[in-house]
């Protein structure tokens, strides 16, 4: 899946997973705070073991390198031990009612009550987040400041094949893209939850609701700002708990909705 070389970024603003190490992006970081915020709803069975991935490598209490000042989770109404689990492995612990809202709403949320200067935001239901996930976020940003916003890519395997998820993306988020932004057709995962900018950005174009928020928040990052400000970054492979089929009918409704409420931003598109 690498697609461009080493450090550099290619004709799509793609870069490959290994385009940045820990001490290279720490080199630009600067006096800027990076926060990663978790949305998470019932995600007990993994989110220790990705607050774990960001903590242990990346956050200095933790005996890390020091490219992440704060983990922020957002319990989203969670009615297992998310919350408790999160805080034991040493994240901020943000807790919404039941019923407050969806992933859009929780992003808001974790936004308004994290304090860093970067904001990367990452899924609580990954089995394999890794430190390069950070890394691979925060690069293309803090090396050009004319990108604005990154999204992971990466294989996501479903059942016994290498390949197969992300259903959603394949079957109605890539051909909306494909035929009504075309420009921003050189993305592989536009749904990715595992997204970064600057605060300012995410400020600017705030979040819009539920299952809306991924595909919304991309294409008024690239109204705003333009597709050239859109990166993305490989995260390898990516392992997750799929829905059955009938838990995407509605996520797919949203998804066009997002984009279909956005049509008329077409000519400032480019």
């Amino acid at each position: 899946m690498n697609n461009g070389a080493h450090g550099a970024m290619s004709a799509e603003r793609t870069f490959d997973l290994d385009a940045f190490s820990t001490s290279e992006v720490l080199g630009v970081k600067g006096d800027h705070t990076v926060s990663v915020v978790i949305p998470a709803r019932n995600e007990a069975s993994t989110i220790a073991a990705v607050v774990d991935a960001v903590a242990v490598p990346h956050v200095a209490s933790a005996g890390g390198s020091g490219l992440v000042d704060e983990i922020l989770v957002v319990d989203d109404g969670s009615t297992d031990d998310t919350a408790a689990l999160a805080g034991a492995s040493g994240a901020t612990v943000l807790r919404l009612p039941v019923g407050a809202g969806g992933k859009g709403q929780a992003m808001a949320a974790g936004l308004a009550a994290a304090t860093g200067d970067f904001i990367v935001f990452l899924d609580g239901d990954v089995e394999n987040t890794h430190e390069r996930f950070i890394t691979s976020l925060l690069g293309p940003l803090f090396s050009d400041p004319a990108i604005k916003l990154v999204k992971g890519y990466y294989e996501r395997p479903l059942g016994g094949s290498v390949t197969g998820g992300g259903r959603v993306t394949e079957l109605v988020a890539r051909p909306i893209l494909d035929l009504l932004f075309p420009d921003l057709a050189f993305l592989l995962q536009p749904l990715a939850g595992e997204t970064a900018a600057a605060r300012t950005t995410f400020e600017h174009v705030g979040f819009d609701v539920g299952y809306r928020v991924e595909m919304g928040l991309l294409l008024d990052v690239a109204a705003a700002f333009g597709t050239d400000a859109v990166a993305q970054s490989d995260l390898g492979i990516r392992r997750h708990r799929n829905r059955p089929i009938d838990e995407l009918r509605p996520m797919a409704r949203e998804v066009l909705e997002a984009a279909i409420s956005r049509s008329d931003s077409l000519s400032t598109l480019g």
